[in-house]
């Protein structure tokens, strides 16, 4: 089964960050957003097709030094087309069921169950489905019998909503999707689902976790979850002095000289906390140092960057230009 990751985007809401770096290729938790996606993948995806638009160089670059067990194929786009378009691009790849993800999205889905619910039911599309407390900020789903999907409802008040239900993100389709999506930028959401209702909509429901790391709020927020699932780490790490470490981290190759880290730092290959230093609830990405005295919280601190001594970052994204 051949499974599409929708990794068009320009990561505008991580900048300065996406600047340099693809939204794709920003670490959590000791790999890249789009490699928690892929090695999540069961073994009956042998094909992963990237659609891909912006930085392409750079994610051919990370996937052909990995040794994967399926085929990684980059599909360019010359513009931005939206998911629905996107997924037409691809389209001369996909001739049986397949999947698709955005590329932005970590979760505990299932696929194979996902995929075997697609398969009962019958229709043209499958779409993961999540719960929420306020779907004010995405969109709700209403649900008929047998978990067909009947309705859209686009960003409705809280106190007015259809459903506690959100699109997840990740979709199994029949080609015949295809047939529904026109040329140029088009949009799956707003423009394809709305069409297909008659031809069967599903909504498949599941339960673990859902983060949507678009922006740096989100992306930490998927990182707490994470380390608090088990993905935290310490290798290679020197503490020296006073240091102390507090909660889950992930810190690989990181020198600390009488700082502070964490709860829920991930910390990479030379970096440095100097003396008094603290960071917590961040990611600190190769070569960072923070010089005596500074403060780090809540914030994503790109390759490289030095905060200066006694200098505070809080709920911030810093790179170098």
């Amino acid at each position: 089964m051949k499974a599409v990751i929708l990794a068009g985007g320009l990561g505008t809401r991580l900048r300065p960050l996406t600047y340099t770096i693809p939204k794709a290729l920003v670490p959590l938790c000791g790999k890249p957003l789009i490699s928690h996606i892929v090695d999540s993948m069961p073994p009956s995806i042998d094909t992963v097709l990237i659609a891909v638009n912006y930085m392409r160089d750079a994610l051919e670059s990370y996937f052909r030094g990995l040794d994967l067990p399926r085929e990684i194929i980059m599909v360019e786009e010359l513009e931005p087309l939206g998911t629905g378009g996107a997924l037409k691009n691809v389209g001369r790849y996909l001739d049986e069921t397949f999947v698709a993800f955005n590329g932005d999205v970590v979760s505990s889905i299932d696929l194979d169950a996902m995929v075997c619910f697609h398969n009962s039911s019958g229709g043209i599309g499958t779409v993961a489905l999540w719960h929420v407390e306020d779907p004010s900020a995405f969109g709700a789903v209403a649900l008929g019998e047998n978990g067909r999907i009947v309705k859209f409802q686009e960003k409705p008040p809280k106190d007015l909503a259809l459903s506690n239900l959100v699109n997840a993100g990740a979709y199994v389709f029949e080609p015949d999707i295809l047939d529904w999506i026109g040329p140029g930028n088009v949009s799956l959401e707003r423009e394809v689902f709305p069409q297909i209702l008659t031809r069967g909509l599903y909504g498949h429901r599941f339960g673990g976790y859902w983060v949507d790391c678009g922006t740096r709020e989100n992306f930490l927020r998927a990182q707490r979850v994470l380390m608090d699932g088990g993905r935290h780490l310490m290798s290679n790490t020197e503490l020296v002095g006073a240091s102390r470490v507090i909660g889950p981290n992930y810190l690989d190759g990181v020198k600390c000289l009488s700082g502070r880290i964490g709860p829920y730092v991930s910390a990479h290959k030379g970096v440095v906390i100097k003396e008094e230093s603290e960071v917590s609830d961040s990611i600190l990405m190769e070569g960072v140092i923070l010089e005596q005295g500074s403060r780090v919280k809540g914030s994503i601190v790109g390759p490289g960057v030095t905060i200066a001594s006694s200098e505070t970052a809080t709920d911030s994204i810093l790179a170098l230009h």
